[in-house]
């Protein structure tokens, strides 16, 4: 399995924010930090910010930081969010399987998907960045 782009980067923008130490990095300060389009960043903190997981403010003294609810998020949840139901194959898309009706494949995927969220389940954000990451994420950073 293979996550989405944006599944990553809000995975990372939740880490980022984990360690920021008080200070308020804008969405451009993320995104040229992890090297990636402001667009996508921008999009990636739009759906965090209604998932309620960081606060975003404007202007003079804005920037982005992260909620008590990011810091004590489940990774899976997260994950899950990003992701979508949908299962690992799409079985029943434009050119359905014809073997759609009798396929064992279609559960035993639905399983290792379940799986796999669920052993992302327990971990949070705070866990995440634990030491040695935090350290380490403290001086990408800092470049």
């Amino acid at each position: 399995m293979r996550l989405l782009r944006s599944t990553d980067l809000a995975l990372r923008v939740l880490m980022r924010l984990a360690v920021a130490d008080g200070t308020t990095p804008t969405t451009r300060d993320v995104a040229a930090g992890m090297e990636v389009p402001y667009t996508h960043a921008a999009k990636v903190v739009a759906e965090l910010q209604h998932l309620r997981l960081l606060d975003a403010r404007r202007g003079r003294g804005g920037g982005l930081a992260l909620t008590e609810k990011g810091r004590t998020a489940s990774v899976g949840a997260v994950v899950r969010a990003f992701e979508g139901e949908g299962d690992v194959v799409d079985c029943e898309g434009s050119a359905p399987c014809p073997l759609n009706s009798g396929c064992r494949l279609r559960a035993a995927l639905r399983r290792a998907q379940e799986a796999f969220y669920a052993s992302l389940d327990p971990l949070t954000v705070r866990d995440i960045v634990a030491d040695p990451t935090g350290p380490l994420l403290l001086g990408i950073t800092r470049r």
